[in-house]
């Protein structure tokens, strides 16, 4: 299917022409037949001899409903551009052909019409060359006669090679069904039409309605009068929702496919038009959506940042049309979305280094030149920005520009050394804590850092340089503490399982932390917090246990150790913890 906006006049020769082709009246309203002018968006279709069906949209030719005009011309990928042999070229025609030239459509056909009432010759010449002048470039152009029916066969054949140029789109690719009337039908509930223009849409399929993101179920799809299982884009639909009540829906807002849109109120533009000194605010369209913008030029007449009074789900690439309906003279300019989630402008001279980068990117964004612009994204983010080819995370769904990603390394080696600097008795820096000082939005991208063979490595949770000693063989101990070892071992060495009291710790400075680190480097044997031996106790006290009868009591074994309960206990249990000894039923001990 081709779905066609017809548009170019402000008289009712358009919708005559229409309905001549079609045999369809696209005039819904009776107000538009009684006074002979479109006001609102008409709906027709055909069937041609080629079997393409044709679908069009009748967009309104006034200067007053030009709101209604964008509305219809938004979400197709052709035109019928119509200008009548009696009346040439209007205002409103020059109109009409500015909104299709700043939106981008490239494919088209132009009707002289009403050509039994004058000399289609001279129109026709105007009206190819002025459109040649534009994205639409050179199209057919047919001088045709919606009363006599001279020349319909032609527009037809010229119609049907126009369906043929027009390129096929993508089965899978993300749906966005941007709305153009609303109603509801006793006992189907709310139905919503609108212009399909890619992917495929089914029956019992799940979109969200923008800009509230409501789950909206699609219980019945009618395309060009005929029900449908599924439909792909290019398509006119109908589409019969649950879980949307009637009324909620509304022209400019869109169905989309979860996930693979940006709903977003800020983005960066390219203009296509050189519009000289920007006005504060325009309106924007796209689709059948329209917008209030705020305009802030990013030091570049062709790079502005748009902040939008509504969210509108958006991809990078997209055209987007701007209008100032206040000025004096028609103002459209058209715009090609460059990045849908921009970063904040800030820094003095963020706007301009923003238009100096920008000035580099094609039309369509690839990840590459995102990454560079972001420094870090996810996947499903990328995607969501309408961007394919996406390179392999670094981990989880995040990817990472190559230089920020060794800039991140740097980093987090010096957050670690300088860690280490504060608290030398710490096992290592918690991942947790790099994450914070690297202001990093997840924890797995520190430990992908670690992971990478850069100048930190992690265990355990735990972060370290690999050029120190990692947990098991931490770095060496402050004087002080080196000091207070000493004085234990000294006090151990006559009475190896004599642990020092509580108070001669505390009297050596010797706190849980100092006692760990001293454990780390193995200068100590940590039996728990208020126990500590000199090192290979464990081993010696198994050799003195050996020797007794086997099993052997709690008493036994402190008699054996020349040591209190306070200590025997404790060693114990951890002799039992170490598997060296085994606890029996009856309370008494054996070595494994």
């Amino acid at each position: 299917m081709i779905v066609v906006a017809t548009a170019g006049h402000v008289d009712h020769g358009k919708s005559a022409l229409v309905r001549a082709l079609t045999g369809m009246e696209p005039d819904r309203w009776e107000e538009e037949r009684r006074r002979g002018l479109t006001i609102d968006l008409g709906f027709a279709w055909l069937v041609l001899r080629r079997g393409q069906r044709v679908a069009f949209v009748d967009v309104p030719g006034h200067e007053r409903f030009v709101p209604n005009m964008l509305a219809g011309v938004g979400p197709v990928p052709a035109v019928l551009f119509v200008v009548a042999a009696d009346g040439g070229w209007m205002p409103q025609s020059a109109e009409h052909l500015a909104a299709i030239d700043a939106m981008g459509i490239r494919h088209g056909v132009a009707a002289i019409t009403r050509s039994d009432l004058a000399d289609p010759g001279p129109v026709m010449r105007q009206v190819r060359e002025r459109l040649a002048a534009t994205s639409l470039g050179a199209v057919e152009a047919v001088p045709v006669s919606a009363v006599t029916g001279s020349g319909l066969p032609e527009l037809r054949e010229a119609i049907a090679r126009l369906a043929e140029s027009v390129p096929l789109t993508a089965a899978g690719s993300p749906v966005r069904v941007w709305i153009d009337r609303s109603f509801s039908i006793k006992g189907s509930g709310t139905v919503v039409t609108g212009t399909l223009p890619a992917g495929t849409i089914r029956t019992g399929q799940e979109l969200l309605l923008t800009p509230s993101l409501r789950p909206a179920r699609i219980r019945n799809i009618e395309s060009l009068g005929e029900a449908a299982g599924q439909v792909t884009g290019v398509a006119r639909v109908a589409l019969n929702l649950r879980g949307v009540p009637p009324g909620v829906p509304a022209r400019g807002m869109a169905l989309i496919e979860p996930g693979r849109w940006t709903l977003t109120t800020v983005l960066d533009v390219r203009l296509h038009t050189d519009a000289g000194r920007l006005p504060t605010q325009l309106t924007l369209h796209i689709g059948s959506a329209r917008t209030v913008a705020r305009v802030r030029p990013l030091g570049h007449v062709a790079f502005a940042r748009l902040t939008l009074r509504d969210p509108l789900p958006l991809h990078a690439g997209d055209r987007v049309l701007l209008r100032d309906p206040g000025a004096a003279t028609p103002t459209i300019i058209g715009a090609t979305i460059l990045d849908v989630i921009p970063p904040s402008l800030t820094r003095r001279g963020a706007a301009a280094a923003a238009a100096r980068e920008l000035s580099t990117w094609p039309d369509m964004p690839t990840a590459v030149d995102l990454l560079r612009r972001h420094s870090l994204l996810k996947a499903s983010t990328l995607r969501a920005m309408g961007i394919g080819d996406i390179p392999a995370p670094v981990t989880g769904e995040w990817l990472i520009n190559p230089i920020h990603w060794q800039e991140l390394q740097r980093a987090l080696a010096a957050v670690v050394k300088a860690h280490a600097e504060r608290n030398p008795l710490a096992p290592g820096m918690p991942v947790e804590a790099a994450r914070a000082a690297l202001r990093l939005p997840d924890r797995a991208l520190v430990e992908a850092l670690a992971g990478a063979q850069g100048p930190v490595s992690a265990t355990a949770g735990l972060l370290y340089g690999r050029t120190s000693h990692p947990p098991g063989q931490a770095p060496h101990l402050p004087p002080h503490v080196m000091k207070a070892v000493q004085a234990v071992l000294k006090d151990l060495s006559s009475t190896p399982f004599a642990a020092p009291e509580a108070g001669r710790l505390k009297q050596l400075g010797l706190d849980t932390k100092a006692i760990a680190a001293a454990a780390r480097t193995g200068l100590l044997l940590r039996v728990n917090d208020q126990i500590v031996l000199a090192p290979g106790a464990d081993k010696a006290a198994a050799n003195v246990l050996s020797k007794l009868a086997q099993p052997f009591t709690t008493a036994d074994a402190r008699q054996a150790l020349g040591t209190t309960r306070r200590v025997a206990i404790p060693l114990l249990e951890y002799l039992d913890r170490a598997r060296i000894t085994e606890r029996l039923p009856d309370d008494r001990r054996r070595i494994r």
